[in-house]
């Protein structure tokens, strides 16, 4: 049989939809493009046909979200491993629960003695290995527990640090309290995290207000599909798929 349904495709993520929307949403079209390539696949072969991500991104977050399907499920841990890419905006001057805008702005501080020079050198100073601290509005477990749904009752959360690595911390645009920037780093790196980080160490408090991941090792955004156009333009002659 042709492994054609063996694929890697590149969605680009549409705000507010999470990593599974993504996965449920299209699963579907691809099934019944399954269907029509080989109309003599048992019902069984149908039913075990598979589609997942490598790699989470935030109902917030937009960007690169990379599917695999069929035997190159397999291949999900290798792309999740692969160092990642980031464009965004922290805003200082204010905190939120969540690291991002998921909850609302709190902790305000004045951000008027910040300089230039100072946005540039606390970036610069961020880079490279560290322990990080994942946010507690994450979906790491908690003795089998989403820490998210704790955190989201007012349960007390502790998360462990965890070892990443920043690579690249470019700073594109000043314009306060807004900071726009570009990151290169390591797997399990949370980007709400390090705006939160961010924040706290220059002396103003910050928050993540966007974020786009570009690129997943050599996988770029540049060659996503939008997944509506993926679901309006299934056909047998005319896959979308990337690389």
């Amino acid at each position: 049989m042709d492994n054609s349904t063996d694929r890697i495709i590149l969605v680009d993520k549409p705000l507010r939809w999470t990593s599974f929307d993504v996965v449920k949403k299209l699963k579907k079209p691809l099934l019944e493009e399954y269907r029509l390539q080989f109309p003599e696949a048992e019902r069984k072969t149908i039913k075990r046909f598979k589609v997942g991500h490598a790699g989470t991104l935030d109902p917030l977050a937009t960007g690169l979200l990379v599917l695999c399907t069929g035997k190159l499920t397999k291949k999900i841990s290798e792309i999740q491993d692969a160092e990642k890419e980031y464009t965004g905006t922290i805003v200082l001057g204010a905190t939120t629960a969540s690291y991002d805008l998921e909850t609302e702005p709190e902790g305000h501080k004045p951000f008027d003695f910040v300089t230039e020079q100072m946005v540039l050198d606390m970036a610069k100073s961020m880079e490279g290995i560290q322990q990080q601290i994942p946010p507690i509005h994450s979906a790491i477990k908690v003795d089998g527990r989403r820490a998210y749904d704790m955190a989201r009752k007012g349960q007390e959360v502790e998360l462990k640090s965890r070892t990443i690595e920043i690579r690249q911390f470019e700073i594109t645009r000043i314009n306060l309290p807004e900071i726009d920037f570009r990151i290169v780093c390591t797997k399990g790196t949370y980007i709400r995290s390090l705006a939160h980080d961010y924040g706290q160490k220059i002396g103003t408090g910050g928050h993540l207000s966007a974020l786009c991941r570009t690129r997943i090792g050599t996988y770029e955004l540049k060659n996503a599909v939008n997944p509506l156009d993926f679901m309006s333009q299934i056909t047998v002659n005319k896959p979308i798929t990337e690389q």
